[in-house]
This record gives C-alpha cells, sequence and structure tokens, in this order.
C-alpha cells in the first residue's frame, strides 16, 4: 500500500518514513504545501498524512478541501500541534477522516493507519482471506491452508495490493503505483518478477487452484477461479 506524508518538519517526516517503510509500506514524502498538492492530485495513494501547518501557499486543510473537490477518496489523517475540539472540528469538516494530535507515538499511527486502510474495503478484521489463502496485516502472517509462507516486504505489499483487489485485473502501471514508491528504480519487468515470485510462493507449492491469473494484454487478477 502506497502513503502521502506531507510535513514539513524533515526530522518527524523521515522517521514516518523509515517507520512505515520497515512495516512494508511505500512511503513518498513532501514537505511544503504546494508540492504535497501536487502529488497527492497526480499520484494514486491508498491514504495521505498531512501536517495541518505547512510552508507554502496554503495548510493542510486546505489540501483536503481541494483534494476532496477532485473526488480523490483515499484516507487522509492530519498531524497537528493544535487540540482544541474545535481545531479537529475543522480538520474532520475539511475532509480528513482523522486527526492525530503531536506529539504521537508511532504505535498510535500505525494502528490508526491500519483502521482507516480497513473502511473503504468493508474489512471486519486484520485478515484478508482468498480462497484458502489468508494475509494478516498486523502480525505479516501469511498462510495457505496450514502452511506459512514466508514473504519479502516487497512480496508481502503486492499480495496484499492484489488481495485488497481480489476480482480485479490489475495492470502493471496500477501496481507499480500502489506496491513502489515514487523514487523506487522500476525495471519494465519488474512487475512480472514478481509476479512470479509470487506464484512459485502461493500456488504452485500447492495442490489447490491457481490463485494468480495473467490476463494477457490487460494485468494479473487475484481471485479462485471455477
Amino acid at each position: 500500500m502506497r502513503i502521502l506524508v506531507i510535513e514539513d518538519e524533515h526530522k518527524i517526516a523521515n522517521a514516518i518514513k523509515r517507520g512505515l517503510e520497515l512495516e512494508k509500506y511505500a512511503v513518498d514524502v513532501e514537505y511544503d504545501a504546494d508540492a504535497g498538492l501536487g502529488a497527492a492530485l497526480n499520484e494514486p495513494y491508498d491514504l495521505m498524512i498531512i501536517d495541518r501547518m505547512l510552508p507554502g501557499s496554503l495548510e493542510g486543510l486546505d489540501i483536503c478541501r481541494k483534494v476532496r473537490e477532485k473526488g480523490i477518496h483515499s484516507p487522509i489523517l492530519i498531524l497537528t500541534a493544535k487540540d482544541h475540539i474545535r481545531d479537529r472540528v475543522q480538520g474532520l469538516d475539511a475532509g480528513a477522516d482523522d486527526y492525530l494530535v503531536k506529539p504521537f507515538s508511532f504505535e498510535e499511527l500505525l494502528a490508526r493507519i491500519r483502521a482507516l486502510l480497513r473502511r473503504p474495503h468493508e474489512t471486519k478484521s486484520n485478515v484478508l482471506e482468498v480462497d484458502d489463502l489468508k494475509l494478516d496485516t498486523v502480525s505479516y502472517d501469511v498462510r495457505r491452508g496450514d502452511k506459512s509462507i514466508n514473504l519479502s516486504a516487497k512480496e508481502f505489499a503486492l499480495l496484499e495490493y492484489m488481495m485488497r483487489n481480489a476480482g480485479r485485473v490489475l495492470n502493471k502501471d496500477m501496481i507499480i503505483s500502489h506496491v513502489w514508491d515514487f523514487d523506487a528504480d522500476i525495471l519494465p519487468n519488474t512487475v512480472e518478477v514478481y509476479i512470479g515470485y509470487l506464484r512459485n510462493k502461493i500456488d504452485k507449492p500447492f495442490k489447490g487452484p491457481e490463485l494468480i491469473h495473467t490476463m494477457r494484454g490487460f494485468g494479473y487478477k487475484l481471485e479462485k477461479q471455477q
């Protein structure tokens, strides 16, 4: 899953980026409002973390409003030093989904991110399931049937994205946009290579039906086919 962080305090922004990358998220960081708005409007993010007070021509709530005006529904978490009730109300009214007051613990930030990412998909738990394949987004445990599957961080991120979009055809551009960050060095066959890695781990060792399918000329789809 791909996250945008808009935060002008470099120490905080970079700490969030490092922490989230360790949790298998792809993360882009912008340090001012104008660059942040450009990224928010032009790149497909699964979630945005936006500081309220930013250098530039806008503040964080303005970014929220403009994002919502463009019909972008990605969850937005506002970071701020302002903790009055009226400030929280203003943030939520501007289109934010949650509000976290500085200073905060990374564990709380991570829990709020997980909760926000569950909402659009109406997921009732941390476990994603397709047939007998299960992925736990908190413990990072992946199993098919009763057998545990060991995945690299990027393999896990790719599988999570495909499971959240099970039954949907995903082209290479969609996969790259949600699994790799903006600065990643992506070769033309990178997606094919990682799809191959996943097939070797979640399909080929098992007797059950194959779950990853190539849709020639369109992309890939994860689902159980009859």
